[in-house]
């Protein structure tokens, strides 16, 4: 039976870039969106394997600090 894993942001910042589509299947590690912090830009990345059913943020949308930015079905 298939499980849904909230992926969530390390830091605060605003979404600079979506990088993968709802419907992706994604490893471990890769990138969904690039947020920009203090003129940096990060990667938020899975931790696990799975497949990309839910974006809750868009481009341009400021993320807080533990907020969950998509949901994967593992």
């Amino acid at each position: 039976m298939a499980e849904r894993i909230e992926v969530v942001s390390d830091v605060a910042g605003k979404v600079w870039k979506i990088e993968a589509k709802v419907g992706d299947a994604l490893g471990a590690e890769d990138a969904i969106l690039i947020l920009e912090s203090m003129k940096m830009e990060i990667p938020v990345e899975t931790e696990i394997p799975g497949k990309l059913i839910e974006l809750l943020v868009g481009e341009g949308d400021p993320v807080d600090e533990g907020q969950a930015v998509a949901v994967l079905e593992v």
